[in-house]
């Protein structure tokens, strides 16, 4: 097994909090445990040479492969399944109501392979019903891993990862496919917008606010200035009374943000 030492360990641990946010300082074990066999196979005997190269490398090919093997990418359908309940039953309900224009603008942060977009999608459909084409809502999911969003794109999964869909939404929202997986529809796949995005750009692009934002099971990975920052430009980023879904295992400061607490890990913009 390719050690890493101390030297390149703060290299890595560095460059990934700088320009990712990714707190790796007690990660020492995974990483090693997680690049090992990809540098063995490419050919490298030391860390030293592969960071030299991977963080020099112009086309960004291998700073895409750290990535894609140090960042968690584990989600299914269904998933802290009390934040959709309440998004259907409180958040729609109230949007329905106060979105004049019809625009319902909705980020799913860090969305990973892409169920808790697709869920979201599925979820707006069955709300809206026959007034659905009567709304502009398509899903705006990110996320920073490259490998991530092409498995989102796709849209197959395993049987296992679609156990807690109800029938009902596997026949109208997805496809068996030859070898026994699933795939989701041509129509729910139009629901939902992908793209490449990094949380810690110092400004958001976005042109319109979000009614609602879901950033679940990400921050974990940020050390605590990085969390903040972040909350912060997510309020920023929500329009007034606008909400924000963290994951079960985090929180937000409501003492330093102006959000209140409406469920645990669901928060609502104040003012």
């Amino acid at each position: 097994m390719i050690t890493i030492n101390d030297k390149e360990f703060h290299i890595l641990v560095d460059y990934m909090q700088k320009h990712y946010g990714i707190n790796l300082i007690k990660k020492r074990t995974l990483i090693e445990s997680r690049l090992n066999n990809y540098l063995l196979a490419a050919g490298y005997s030391d860390y030293s040479t592969f960071l030299d190269q991977a963080l020099n490398d112009p086309t960004g090919e291998q700073l895409n492969q750290i990535l894609n093997r140090l960042t968690t990418n584990y989600s299914y359908f269904m998933r802290e399944w009390d934040h959709f309940q309440f998004f259907k039953d409180h958040v729609l309900f109230e949007l329905s109501r106060s979105v004049k224009d019809r625009d319902l603008r909705i980020w799913s942060a860090g969305c990973s392979t892409g169920q808790e977009p697709y869920t979201l999608a599925m979820l707006i459909g069955d709300y809206f019903g026959g007034e659905k084409s009567k709304w502009d809502s398509k899903v705006l999911a990110t996320d920073i891993s490259l490998k991530a969003l092409d498995a989102a794109m796709k849209g197959v999964y395993d049987d296992d990862c679609l156990k807690a869909v109800p029938a009902s939404w596997k026949m109208a929202y997805f496809r068996k496919t030859d070898d026994g997986r699933w795939k989701v529809s041509d129509e729910l796949k139009k629901e939902v917008i992908f793209r490449r995005f990094n949380l810690i750009e110092q400004v958001f692009p976005f042109r319109k606010p979000f009614h609602v934002i879901f950033c679940r099971n990400v921050m974990i990975y940020f050390n605590e200035p990085t969390k903040k920052a972040l909350i912060q430009k997510f309020y920023d980023a929500l329009a007034p009374d606008g909400y924000l879904f963290v994951g079960q295992s985090e929180t937000v400061d409501r003492a330093e943000f102006n959000f209140k607490s409406v469920m645990p890990s669901v928060y609502k913009k104040v003012g």
